[in-house]
C-alpha cells in the first residue's frame, strides 16, 4: 500500500533545515507533527518532599533541554540563588548550549559529553568528590542510576517534571498511513486514548529497543526500524520504506 500520510508523535522540528521537511518534498508525502506525551513541572512543595536543598549539591547532572528548564525554575520557586561555583555536566553540546538561556556561558563550569550518558561517565568519574544533583522526569531510563552507583559517586536523582500522556480525542476520526513513535510513553498513549485501536492497515514506525518491546508488547507489528546500520536515522528509515511502496 502507497504511503500519502505520516503521523510523528513529537512537536514540529523548529529547524527550516528539517530532514522531515525535505522527506515530505523529495517523496511527496503529508507530515504531521502532534505530540503524544507532554511534560508538566512538579512545585517546589513536591521537591522539598523528595528531601531535596538545592545549597547542599556542588554539581548538577542535566541530560536533557527539560531537566535546564526545570532546574532553574524549581531554584526560582525555592529563591534559591544558583552559585557561580556549581559545576554543570551536560550530556551533550545541545544541552549545554541551550544553558546559556540562563547562565554566562564563559564564567561557568561546564563539562559536556558527546551524546550518550556513558559518553559524560568519563568526566563524572575526574570530579568524583563532588556532589552530583540530577533534575529529572519520573521516567528516568534504569541506565543512568545504574551507571551512578557503578562510579560510586554521591548523588541524588529528584524528579522536577513529570511525563503526562496528551489528549489526543481530536484525532479519533483521522487515520495515517505511518504513526512513527519514538519512546514507550508514546506508544502507552496511543492505547490510553484509544484502547480500542486497531492496527489494520497503518504501518508503525519506531525509534529504539524499549519502543520495539512496548510496540509488541501491544501487538503491534513494527513495519519500520531504525536505527540500524543502513538506516541511523528515523527519516532515512521512512525514506527507504516510502520508496518501496510508493513505486508498486
Amino acid at each position: 500500500m502507497k504511503v500519502k500520510t505520516i503521523l510523528v508523535s513529537q512537536p514540529e522540528p523548529k529547524v527550516e533545515n528539517s530532514p522531515y521537511f525535505e522527506l515530505e518534498e523529495k517523496e511527496k508525502v503529508k507530515i504531521d507533527f502532534i505530540p503524544f506525551i507532554h511534560v508538566e513541572g512538579v512545585d517546589a512543595k513536591e521537591v522539598r518532599q523528595q528531601k531535596v536543598d538545592l545549597s547542599q549539591y556542588t554539581a548538577i547532572i542535566l541530560t536533557s533541554r527539560n531537566s535546564v528548564d526545570h532546574f532553574f525554575r524549581i531554584a526560582e520557586e525555592m529563591r534559591f540563588k544558583v552559585p557561580d561555583s556549581l559545576k554543570y555536566f551536560c550530556q551533550s553540546e545541545a544541552v549545554a548550549y541551550y544553558l546559556q538561556k540562563y547562565v554566562v556561558y564563559r564564567k561557568r563550569k561546564i563539562y559536556v559529553g558527546k551524546r550518550t550518558f556513558q559518553e559524560l561517565t568519563p568526566l563524572i568519574k575526574k570530579y568524583k568528590s563532588e556532589k552530583f544533583l540530577l533534575p529529572s522526569s519520573d521516567q528516568l531510563k534504569p541506565e543512568i542510576p545504574d551507571t551512578l552507583n557503578n562510579l560510586k559517586v554521591e548523588w541524588k536523582q529528584a524528579i522536577f517534571y513529570k511525563t503526562v500522556v496528551s489528549d489526543l480525542s481530536n484525532l479519533r476520526d483521522v487515520f495515517y498511513d505511518i504513526l512513527v513513535f519514538f519512546s514507550p510513553s508514546g506508544i502507552k498513549s496511543l492505547f490510553e486514548n484509544f484502547p480500542d485501536f486497531k492496527q489494520n492497515d497503518t504501518r508503525i514506525a519506531v525509534f529504539g529497543n524499549s519502543t520495539v518491546k512496548a510496540a509488541e508488547e501491544h501487538d503491534l507489528v513494527v513495519n519500520i526500524q531504525a536505527p540500524t546500520p543502513e538506516t541511523p536515522s528515523m527519516t532515512m528509515a521512512l525514506q527507504k520504506y516510502i520508496k518501496e511502496a510508493n513505486k508498486k
